[in-house]
């Protein structure tokens, strides 16, 4: 993994640390790889003390108008509010969790003899197939011009651009657009990773990702300084038994240890004061 937030000076994102919304950033971040991927590879980036799970952050959606009613798309849910309305325009998506959507730009590079060959990455496939095609839905009506189905809303207040607009492909635009589906399933811990992009593998004898140099551009829009966040990107891949993932382990580790303290707790004091003699004459 590679933490890009840019706190550290010698860090090629430094100069990129009080970004702000509107004001993007580029920033390139050189790596070396010191073993192959063999199978296919996913991209992920990765939060640091962004809490999602924060009750009114959670509840600040509308899902009947992501789920492409007509009606809640021009009058969304009071639960979005501060980001109901926008100059008297409703908003769409509205919300908190969708006006902060993560808007990095991630592009990687493998260096072979100082020439930069792009690594391709696939951004379809990486919603839950529920998500993608029953939770999420287009507005309806009479055509498939998302710009004139989406017309009389505006865009949430920190996005470049509008919903519409998100993709040039249409099965990839609009609520159904697989970058911002990812980003509405809110995670339930400070520190979190979402699946960014997808590196599939091409040929059986060769690996996914060969061992060696290779360069991350970095398109820096997401500040996170301003509540001591970190970003970062992180290439994993799955064997057999599935992928790396120590929460379980250490969540079992840590329960196992407080049942084995409190079970020697409980029996050093049966043993210390439980054969005490209960059958003494009550007093009148």
């Amino acid at each position: 993994q590679i933490d890009y937030t840019g706190t550290e000076p010698y860090s090629p994102c430094n100069k990129c640390l009080n970004v702000s919304w509107d004001s993007p950033c580029t920033c390139t971040i050189n790596f070396t790889l010191e073993h192959s991927f063999e199978s296919n590879v996913f991209m992920y980036y990765g939060l640091s003390n962004f809490y999602q799970n924060h009750r009114r952050y959670v509840k600040s959606r509308d899902d009947s108008q992501l789920n492409g009613d007509n009606s809640s798309l021009h009058n969304p849910s009071k639960e979005c509010e501060p980001y109901r309305t926008n100059e008297d325009k409703p908003i769409a998506p509205c919300g908190a969790i969708a006006n902060s959507m993560f808007n990095d730009t991630l592009e990687l590079y493998r260096i072979d003899n100082d020439t930069r060959t792009p690594i391709t990455l696939t951004k379809k496939g990486i919603a839950w197939w529920t998500d993608k095609n029953v939770k999420f839905r287009n507005p309806t009506g009479d055509g498939n011009n998302l710009t004139a189905l989406f017309q009389g809303t505006t865009k949430p207040v920190n996005w470049p651009k509008p919903v519409y607009m998100l993709d040039p492909e249409p099965d990839n635009n609009g609520f159904i657009n697989e970058d911002f589906i990812v980003w509405m399933r809110t995670a339930a811990l400070p520190t979190f990773r979402k699946l960014y992009r997808l590196i599939e593998r091409k040929n059986n004898f060769q690996p996914t990702l060969q061992a060696g140099r290779y360069s991350l551009d970095i398109a820096y829009n997401y500040p996170v300084h301003s509540f001591d966040g970190r970003k970062r990107m992180i290439l994993s891949t799955i064997s057999w038994m599935g992928g790396k993932n120590p929460f379980l382990g250490i969540a079992y580790i840590t329960v196992g240890s407080i049942c084995f303290f409190l079970g020697v707790v409980l029996l050093f004091i049966h043993h210390k004061y439980g054969n005490r003699n209960t059958s003494a004459d009550i007093p009148n």
